[in-house]
């Protein structure tokens, strides 16, 4: 390992204090039995228990570095994404109009659904920032399931920022990190048929994927910032 790769993973593992709104638990990480009250050990098998009891104390401790520097990098590209996003508004700001040349050159709305980049002008950007915003307000004050699709694709997009980071350090991250990040953070996703090419055959989910109602609400009981959804 670099001197700069030793640096990043210090890092991210004080940024793993900072972020309160996930337990190392919903990041993948299994606790000990011996930690488990009465009624947690009861969600268990007996063998799931015995198989996690037998984990030694040294791998024990490589799973729990793995999963706070995991932690860490949720937060440090949770930073990096909103960043990006505000330079994204600024080159969508001086365009008199939007081409999907222009959003294929920006770093985090070329991630999004292709099909749909010519409606990425700067208006739309300026709202996906405040989702995006309170997607990762989420990581501090606690956890809630996005609450319509550009949450979602806002929590995707924080995941193509945080592979990309991995990628550049070579990170020790938790084997299959983000599918099992994603089954917390995007559980029943809709957001994942955007990026189908048979978008136009999945007829009753088709009108509820369309561009228009991104911002809306899931649900009467979700939120959504009141100026994403005006």
């Amino acid at each position: 390992m670099s001197a700069d790769e030793d640096d990043i993973t210090e890092e991210l593992l004080a940024d793993a204090e900072k972020l309160t709104g996930l337990s190392l638990e919903l990041l993948g990480l299994d606790p000990h039995p011996d930690d488990m009250t009465a009624e947690q050990r009861l969600q268990f098998d007996p063998e799931d228990l015995e198989e996690m009891a037998a984990v030694t104390p040294e791998d024990r401790e490589k799973l729990v570095r793995q999963t706070r520097l995991l932690a860490g990098l949720l937060w440090n590209s949770s930073s990096i994404l909103i960043d990006q996003l505000f330079r994204d508004l600024g080159t969508l700001s001086q365009l008199e109009a939007v081409t999907p040349t222009d959003i294929a050159g920006t770093s985090v709305l070329s991630s999004l659904p292709p099909q749909f980049a010519a409606s990425y002008d700067a208006k739309f950007a300026q709202k996906f920032i405040v989702v995006a915003a309170d997607v990762t307000a989420s990581l501090v004050r606690g956890w809630t399931a996005p609450g319509c699709l550009a949450a979602e694709l806002a929590v995707r997009c924080l995941l193509d920022q945080a592979e990309i980071t991995e990628d550049i350090y070579e990170l020790d991250l938790p084997e299959d990190w983000r599918a099992d990040v994603e089954e917390v953070l995007l559980e029943d996703a809709d957001s994942e048929a955007l990026y189908s090419d048979r978008l136009d055959d999945l007829e009753d989910d088709a009108s509820e994927l369309d561009f228009e109602h991104w911002f809306k609400p899931f649900t009467a009981g979700d939120t959504v910032p009141p100026y994403a959804y005006s």
